[in-house]
């Protein structure tokens, strides 16, 4: 076997695979210790390998631990073992534990009692590994057979080295949203080439009426990385709320940075989404940083999810002045919060079916903004309502308005005069 040019091919494996260099040599080694033990060690032996990777020359060693008569069973005690009196034991050099915590039976092959290892070197101690070299003419006759299995042992260390540096660089990833090329399609599943593995998109994480081609490249969402004897399995998703965060994260400078915030995101895929943002500079405008000059920030995000319609609102601390930003682009009148989470907001006749969208899309995203149950009235059901309660109450005396009720509307006004929202198709 051409050990230098065994050794040369460290470094392509290395570079071609990803793998750490001291890794592929690590590896390597105890494929060349195993290859040699099987054709020439003993049975219960620890060999060890030692591969120069700049010269090419291979050495071995064999492993033996001191032990005392205190660690190891006695004759009479392998006796009783024997017999069924006493529970089994164990050859492995891990059950040792602590000195003394658990005996070991005695195998020469791989353990030296105390009185010879002192022979050996002064100063040992009960526990310490000892190697032992192997002669060169032995190491010179490790031939072809032996180099093969080494060769196979090799491939298979390699491929679970691989296999596990994949699933960690991918698991390092998850949360953020990344390139890939759609290379085939089977059923429902469509398979992305994400570089050094194919990630999977199923069916619950398409967007509906999406369609996948192949060659195509999209921005996915890396959902998370599942590690299976077969290999990592790297799940993705268009769907996700978070794959717009990330988006806007990519095309907008001031978000990557942390100056504005995505407070909170609603998101029905493929359709319409609501983004609320807040600035952590007084200077700059949230909405403006986002949408960007002429639109351009925010239908790059448009086109890279396929023409899904996106509203950016003003995120405020106070639930009123949320809500009504929520609901652009209609015009909120006031905010009544009631018991049970539940907000009633009231609009113009004019602004009705805007407030409440297509099919009720628009209030409802609204809702999963701000986490509020929200039931829009027009001021003209609102006013008739507020006269019918007004009668029923006729014999109570009237009291002003709670403070609280008088800074809301004013915080709605304010909200709504300033006009806080844009929307971009």
């Amino acid at each position: 076997m051409d050990l230098k040019s065994f050794a040369i091919a460290i470094s392509q494996i290395s570079e071609e695979r990803g793998i750490p260099r001291e890794k592929v040599i690590e590896t390597i080694e105890q494929a060349l210790a195993s290859a040699y033990k099987k054709d020439y060690g003993k049975k219960g032996q620890i060999l060890k390998a030692k591969l120069n990777p700049d010269t090419g020359e291979l050495r071995f060693w064999q492993i033996k631990l001191v032990v005392d008569d205190s660690m190891i069973y006695s004759e009479e005690e392998l006796e009783q073992m024997k017999t069924g009196s006493r529970p089994d034991f164990s050859e492995t050099r891990e059950d040792l534990g602590d000195q003394g915590s658990k005996k070991i039976r005695f195998n020469p092959e791989r353990h030296l009692m105390m009185d010879e290892a002192k022979k050996i070197k002064k100063g040992v101690k009960p526990g310490e590994e000892l190697e032992f070299p192997l002669e060169d003419k032995v190491t010179s006759s490790f031939g072809r057979i032996a180099a093969q299995t080494a060769k196979q042992v090799v491939l298979q260390k390699i491929k679970e080295i691989e296999k596990d540096t994949i699933f960690l660089e991918f698991q390092e990833k998850e949360g953020e949203a990344i390139s890939g090329v759609v290379q085939r399609i089977e059923g429902r599943n469509v398979f992305f080439n994400i570089g050094k593995t194919l990630g999977i998109l199923t069916k619950e994480e398409q967007v509906p009426g999406e369609f996948y081609r192949l060659g195509q490249r999209l921005k996915v969402y890396l959902l998370k990385t599942d590690n299976t004897p077969r290999g990592p399995v790297i799940f993705l998703s268009r769907s996700h709320p978070r794959l717009i965060s990330k988006l806007f994260e990519l095309e907008v400078p001031e978000i990557a940075s942390g100056q504005v915030e995505i407070k909170a995101i609603a998101r029905e895929a493929g359709s319409r989404s609501k983004v609320a943002v807040f600035s952590n500079d007084e200077k700059i405008d949230p909405i403006g940083a986002t949408v960007g000059q002429r639109g351009t920030r925010v239908m790059a995000v448009i086109n890279e999810l396929g023409g899904e319609k996106i509203d950016i609102v003003n995120w405020a601390e106070n639930s009123e002045e949320l809500i009504a930003n929520a609901l652009s682009p209609a015009k909120v009148l006031d905010i009544k919060i009631k018991d049970n989470n539940i907000a009633l907001a009231i609009v113009p006749e004019d602004q009705l079916s805007l407030a409440i969208g297509k099919d009720g899309q628009n209030v409802r995203l609204a809702a999963k903004l701000t986490g509020w149950k929200i039931d829009v009235r027009n001021d003209a059901d609102s006013e008739k309502e507020d006269e019918d309660i007004d009668d029923k109450d006729i014999d109570k005396e009237p009291s002003d308005p709670e403070p609280e009720k008088k800074e809301v509307k004013k915080a709605v006004k304010k909200a709504t005069k300033k006009k806080s929202t844009k929307k971009a198709e």
